[in-house]
């Protein structure tokens, strides 16, 4: 029964983040969603950002699966990092409550949202890091930093995929893909 409650409560507070951003979602909202008292809400949850960073980790762990389940043992690490990120920008970029906490941290700055934002990016960019350890040590790509080869990859997915279509027509998954092999895998020296 507790079980059902704190999927219960968690399901709301989700749904109330999602709608509302977490400066404007209270407990009594996520009570009255989740049709319990507060009082169960605490039996469960110290605070409003227990709450939040426990539906957090849930999506992290989403993400990664999202990731996961994108590529096939068989593909090259180039085709893997391809497709795990894209996959987890794509599930970034479609996902109500990732939007919504964009969204609040892009115009309201809440400490509580910038904090849960760089522990999703940080999340992304162990798990690339992680990719690319081990592709130096299968011996598909050079040795290199792997931390910052993370991030430069991450930047650029991320500028490629958001920053673009500020003032340009989306790029085709396709198009990411070449742009990516070409400045990474193969550079433009000649």
């Amino acid at each position: 029964m507790s079980v059902d409650r704190k999927k219960q409560i968690l399901d709301a507070a989700a749904k109330s983040f999602s709608l509302f951003g977490y400066k404007a979602t209270t407990m009594d909202q996520v009570a009255k969603l989740a049709n319990v008292g507060k009082g169960t809400i605490y039996n469960f949850f110290k605070n409003k950002e227990d709450l939040f960073h426990e539906i957090v980790s849930s999506l992290i762990a989403e993400m990664k699966e999202a990731a996961e389940q994108s590529f096939d043992e068989e593909d090259s690490f180039v085709e893997k990092v391809h497709r795990a990120l894209y996959q987890v920008l794509d599930f970034r970029r479609k996902h109500q409550l990732t939007i919504k906490l964009f969204q609040e941290a892009r115009e309201m700055g809440t400490p509580a949202v910038l904090e849960v934002m760089d522990k999703i990016e940080r999340s992304i960019l162990d798990y690339i890091r992680d990719k690319i350890e081990m592709g130096i040590k299968h011996g598909e790509i050079k040795n290199c930093n792997p931390e910052v080869t993370a991030f430069v990859i991450l930047k650029t997915y991320i500028s490629l995929i958001f920053d673009w279509e500020r003032d340009h027509e989306p790029l085709e998954k396709d198009e990411i893909a070449r742009l990516f092999d070409l400045y990474f895998f193969q550079g433009l020296s000649k």
